[in-house]
């Protein structure tokens, strides 16, 4: 395996990043002189070719591929400035009726395998870093409409997990918090939305420098701190 190169620029882990808002929150980062490491399922990206960027493959629902990313970066990087969890699925977003196969899969990605990333890389978060849980408004209890029930629920699991994490953490001055993206066109979201993912990954690079212990949740969309 070829070593990661060491530097002094910010170190930005990113999960999901093959296209949408994990690919513009790429670019944006490397952008701001971050070296980027980034997941995809088969450990390539071809859209970017950046000496500050490096992809690995990452199956989320895997433990042990989760413990064997850990490892690897554990390895290669000093520490992690920054963790930006994207990664996600929503195949039952426009479905009022619960099935069982696409609930479970739902909260094992979205949920159960994010909490399990991010406690993984915990001990590898620098002091006065960030970790970032890119959520949805669609998980707060305000927002609860009749469909897309495993989405929702995986949400506002995730919502609630920014909370207490960044209780557990406030000590060591890592701040955590939930960051709603945006209607944002992407495969979720669709051709009408109202924005693109560049723009709404520069909205969410730009609300970093705000968001702290408190384990809150941040419309980039607004600008604006809501209530869970």
């Amino acid at each position: 395996m070829k070593k990661m190169k060491k530097n002094t620029h910010k170190t930005a882990v990113i999960t999901g990043v093959s296209s949408g808002i994990g690919l513009a929150m790429v670019q944006c980062l490397l952008k701001e002189n971050y070296f980027v490491i980034g997941t995809t399922k088969s450990g390539y990206l071809k859209d970017i070719q950046h000496q500050n960027l490096k992809i690995i493959a990452l199956n989320l629902d895997s433990d042990v591929k989760r413990k064997g990313f850990a490892r690897e970066i554990t390895k290669e990087v000093p520490y992690i400035d920054l963790l930006i969890n994207n990664a996600g699925i929503a195949p039952d977003v426009f479905q009022e009726k619960p099935d069982l196969a696409s609930f479970m899969q739902t909260i094992s990605t979205n949920l159960t395998a994010t909490v399990f990333f991010t406690e993984q890389l915990i001990e590898n978060v620098n002091k006065n870093g960030k970790i970032i849980f890119i959520s949805s408004d669609m998980g707060l209890m305000k927002n609860a409409r009749k469909t897309g029930t495993a989405y929702r629920i995986s949400k506002a699991g995730i919502n609630m997990y920014a909370v207490i994490l960044a209780h557990r953490l406030l000590e060591k001055n890592i701040a955590v918090g939930a960051v709603h993206p945006g209607w944002v066109r992407t495969k979720l979201g669709g051709d009408s939305a109202t924005s693109s993912p560049e723009q709404s990954a520069t909205a969410i690079i730009s609300q970093l420098e705000n968001i702290n212990g408190a384990g809150k949740f941040y419309n980039a969309a607004t600008s604006q701190v809501e209530i869970y």
